[in-house]
């Protein structure tokens, strides 16, 4: 793990007035953590706009959604989100549906943060994951989690984009 951030850092839950920052966050996110998966041509069709009216539904779930940003000297810079399975075949009653984080922020302990956030210390999860993504897949096996052999592939902005299954 990398140092501490010496600054003020907040995991709290999302709110309803922070989809458009989110919004801005997830687009970032994805192009940093899907720009050797995904084509640019694809990467540049995300638009915040977009993503932002996406948190406006996803803000306002039920209890049994926690959806958690981080900030950090007041400016969102990670989101993490967890819910009831989506699968019909799924492994476990919930899903640990994402955790991004803006990169320059990767090492830093938000992330873990944020995985504390929304899960259960314990708690019997599932979540997909990109097939080459090998440091969330290290991130994920630090917090009790093995690959359990199922993958799929998802469209992806118009692409393609195989995923594996982790499950604790």
């Amino acid at each position: 793990m990398g140092a501490e951030l010496q600054t003020d850092i907040v995991v709290r839950p999302v709110r309803d007035v922070d989809a458009e920052a989110l919004g801005r966050v997830h687009a970032k996110s994805w192009h940093e953590t899907y720009d050797h998966l995904i084509s640019k041509a694809a990467l540049e069709k995300v638009s915040p706009l977009r993503l932002a009216e996406l948190w406006t539904h996803w803000a306002v779930q039920g209890p049994d959604f926690k959806m958690y940003a981080a900030l950090v000297d007041h400016e969102i810079v990670g989101f993490a989100g967890s819910g009831p399975a989506r699968d019909r075949d799924a492994p476990r009653n919930r899903e640990l549906y994402f955790i991004y984080l803006l990169d320059q922020f990767h090492g830093t302990g938000i992330g873990q943060r944020l995985f504390d956030a929304v899960v259960e210390e314990d708690e019997p999860l599932y979540l997909w994951v990109a097939e080459d993504n090998p440091r969330a897949h290290r991130f994920y096996a630090r917090n009790g989690f093995a690959l359990d052999g199922a993958q799929h592939t998802e469209p992806f902005l118009g692409e393609t984009l195989t995923e594996v299954r982790f499950v604790r």
